[in-house]
């Protein structure tokens, strides 16, 4: 469930509330859901209660329990607990299988992403260092997926080389307008450009901002102990099993036939890990989902395709399904760092 379809959620059961008589107030266009604060707890967390506790003319935490009531027997919420003086924190729940798969593939590569731009704008500034420049792009890369009107400015002229090789957009011109954030992350030891775009920035953005990156050859290692390798690798399987099983007559057809709750439960998580990507200025942390992503579905792989003379059932297209959505994660996900999924490795 994306924050936007979540915000339609809590509107539904304010609308709720209001038709059996609970609540007396004009049901508000838009519930505000957002990472939760201090002191909160859960995936998100909205101040709805708040806002409607005035016209309402009940205290805050009245309106709360009563929108609590009706949010725990929705959809994809596992939980809503109450903190504060009346904060709805909502806890997601695993989503049917059959309908989270056919909603990735629905969406591809943009599963995940904001429904529609929102309200928010965002100036994003960094010094001329390349890690800070390649951080600001995926920054900008990732708030832009979720709605947010970004501008980049750098304190300095860019080298041509970091646009060529690591495939940053440069920096806009002019003094950032507020609400700024300024990019200054540990800085890179070493040149990156040798090891190529794609380990490059994997190199920069895997770690957290504030940890010391290592620009090394063990990016470029194609075995299993480096993480890019996993999760492009992941995803060069999930394409080549398409191709397979177009050879052999059948496609991709999502199903109850077979379950994988490791992999329906990471992507699941995918817009939720977007969404708090974008709230803590944390490409790092999509990065690290990839890996999360990868390493659920490869043990998945090897009973996709029939074997022998065994002929496709209802399983394997539940399966290939199942492997074409984590490979859309994966491309999804590795877009917004920049990097490149290819389809052969």
């Amino acid at each position: 469930m994306t924050p936007v379809e979540l915000s339609r959620t809590v509107l539904c059961a304010v609308r709720r509330a209001v038709d059996e008589g609970e609540l007396r107030v004009a049901v508000p266009e838009r519930a505000v859901v957002t990472v939760p604060g201090p002191g909160g707890c859960g995936d998100y967390a909205t101040n709805i209660a708040l806002q409607l506790a005035r016209p309402a003319g009940q205290p805050p935490r009245h309106v709360a329990e009563i929108l609590q009531a009706r949010l725990r027997g929705s959809d994809g919420v596992a939980d809503v607990v109450i903190t504060g003086p009346g904060f709805l924190n909502i806890r997601l729940g695993g989503t049917a299988p059959v309908a989270l798969v056919e909603e990735v593939l629905r969406r591809g590569q943009r599963y995940g992403y904001a429904q529609s731009p929102n309200a928010d704008h965002l100036s994003l500034t960094c010094p001329r260092e390349v890690r800070a420049v390649v951080l600001t792009d995926a920054l900008g890369r990732i708030l832009r997926s979720q709605g947010t009107a970004v501008h980049t400015h750098c304190e300095g002229e860019i080298p041509p080389e970091w646009v060529d090789i690591l495939g940053v957009q440069p920096p806009e011109r002019g003094q950032p307008t507020p609400p700024h954030h300024a990019v200054r992350p540990v800085p890179a030891p070493a040149d990156p450009l040798p090891l190529g775009r794609d380990a490059a920035r994997w190199a920069l953005l895997h770690p957290a901002g504030h940890d010391r990156p290592r620009i090394g050859d063990e990016h470029l290692v194609q075995r299993e102990s480096n993480p890019l390798f996993r999760v492009r690798y992941a995803h060069a399987r999930t394409r080549a099993l398409s191709r397979n099983a177009a050879d052999l007559g059948f496609d991709a057809e999502p199903g109850d036939a077979v379950r994988h709750p490791a992999v329906t439960r990471v992507l699941a998580d995918h817009p939720r890990v977007l969404a708090q990507a974008a709230a803590h200025r944390a490409p790092d942390r999509l990065a690290r989902h990839l890996v999360t992503v990868a390493d659920a579905v490869l043990p998945l792989l090897p009973a996709v395709l029939p074997r022998g003379a065994e002929k496709p059932s209802a399983a394997h297209r539940a399966r290939l399904a199942l492997a074409e959505a984590a490979g859309t994660v994966l491309a999804g996900g590795l877009s917004l760092l920049g990097i490149d999924a290819p389809d052969h490795l």
